[in-house]
């Protein structure tokens, strides 16, 4: 046996409502994520080689994206957000009467 996954339907069925996919699609996406990580794989730290695998699987079953580019989509747009923000406060100065 190399492992358990655990799904929160909770979870899922917000990610789909996000997302706007059936919980099933959503779970489907959840237990191929997990599958990956049971077979071995970890995307923290193996260059993109899981990313690259689950995006062939993905393909081929006709899955919406992945855990992995969701969450670079999120880091990205996070990343611009924080970019947009101004470093510097500035304090208009009063009028003098």
């Amino acid at each position: 046996m190399a492992g358990e996954l655990a799904i929160s339907a909770d979870i899922a069925r917000e990610n789909a409502e996000q997302l706007g996919h059936s919980v099933a699609e959503e779970i489907k996406i959840l237990v191929l994520h997990g599958i990956l990580h049971l077979a071995g794989f970890d995307h923290e730290q193996d260059h993109g080689e899981m990313a690259r695998e689950e995006n062939r699987l993905r393909r081929e079953l006709r899955l919406e994206s992945g855990l992995i580019e969701r969450s670079q989509v999120k880091s990205l747009s996070r990343a611009n957000r924080l970019r947009r923000r101004p470093t510097q406060l500035t304090v208009p100065r009063r009028r003098s009467a």
